[in-house]
């Protein structure tokens, strides 16, 4: 009984770090919140796009960076894209520092 209990907390662990975001169509997109990196007073998220199809635990694929704006309730924010590509640049080595043992980070030529 233990373990099901422990795969259960398992579980909503992990729901707790997925958010849904609208793109530009409106159509629904679930990503994996992996970190939140301060840089200049500002706060970026790192979200991870969930595919349907899990890869190796181990790789990382593609990132999505996105600025944490402040709205008008204290509970929630909103997440803006960042067209600065030094920012970008900054905040993902940043995260790659911080998780370099946990990923294996491949440059992309």
């Amino acid at each position: 009984m233990d373990d099901e209990n422990n795969n259960e907390l398992e579980m909503e662990d992990e729901l707790e770090h997925i958010i849904v975001l609208n793109d530009e169509n409106g159509e629904e997109k679930k990503f994996e919140f992996l970190d939140l990196i301060e840089l200049d007073s500002e706060e970026y998220v790192v979200l991870l796009p969930v595919e349907e199809e899990e890869e190796d635990a181990d790789d990382i694929g593609e990132v999505v960076i996105l600025k944490v704006e402040d709205t008008d309730s204290e509970d929630e924010g909103s997440y803006v894209t960042v067209d600065d590509e030094e920012t970008l640049n900054k905040v993902f080595e940043m995260f790659k520092e911080k998780f370099k043992d946990e990923f294996n980070f491949t440059e992309d030529e």
